[in-house]
C-alpha cells in the first residue's frame, strides 16, 4: 500500500475477526514503533506486545475504553519510566504519540486495523503485563483484521472541514 493510502484507509477498529496476525506482520509493526522519532534520540519507550487471550481479557479491564482489547489478536502496551518532572513527562508523551502513530500506520499498510486506548488502573496493567513500579503504562493498541470491512482509503471521512482546521499565517475563527 502506498503511504498515502495507509493514511486515508486508517481508521479505529473495534471488533476484529478470530485469526491471528502473522509473527512478521507484528515484527513490523513493532519495528515501526522502534523506529519512531524520539526526542534527543532518549528512546524512553519499550513496547509489551500480547497474543495470549487471558491476557488480552485482563487488559482490557484497565480501563472503561478498553474493552475492544479482549477481542483483539494482539495487543501492544506502550511503557515509558515515570517522569520526575513536567517537562520529561510531555517529551515522553510526544514520544509516545509518534510512535502510536507509526504502529498505526505500519498497521494499517498491512490491512490490520488498530484501535487504541488509555490506561486507568496503572496498578493492574503493570501487573499483567509484568512492568515493573517506576514505569507508566501509557496507552494500549489493539490488533486485528476488522471484523466488518477491510481497510481502504476513506472518500469522506468524518473529520471538522479542512479549511477550518488548517490555518495559514496566523488562527482565524471558522
Amino acid at each position: 500500500m502506498e503511504t498515502w493510502d495507509a493514511l486515508t484507509a486508517r481508521r479505529n477498529v473495534r471488533q476484529y475477526r478470530p485469526e491471528p496476525i502473522a509473527e512478521a506482520h507484528l515484527r513490523r509493526i513493532l519495528e515501526a514503533g522502534w523506529r519512531a522519532p524520539s526526542a534527543s534520540n532518549r528512546q524512553h519507550r519499550d513496547f509489551v506486545v500480547v497474543t495470549e487471550r487471558d491476557q488480552l481479557h485482563r487488559l482490557a479491564t484497565v480501563w472503561r475504553g478498553a474493552q475492544h482489547i479482549a477481542g483483539a489478536a494482539a495487543a501492544v502496551a506502550l511503557v515509558v519510566p515515570a517522569a520526575g518532572d513536567e517537562r520529561t513527562r510531555l517529551v515522553d508523551q510526544f514520544d509516545l504519540g509518534q510512535a502510536a502513530f507509526a504502529i498505526l500506520l505500519a498497521a494499517a499498510d498491512l490491512g490490520i486495523g488498530t484501535g487504541h486506548s488509555s490506561v486507568g488502573d496503572q496498578d493492574e496493567a503493570r501487573r499483567i503485563l509484568g512492568v515493573p513500579a517506576g514505569h507508566t503504562v501509557s496507552y494500549l493498541i489493539g490488533l486485528g483484521h476488522p471484523a466488518d470491512r477491510p481497510l481502504r482509503p476513506i472518500a469522506r471521512p468524518d473529520r471538522r472541514p479542512f479549511d477550518d482546521v488548517a490555518h495559514r499565517g496566523q488562527w482565524r475563527a471558522s
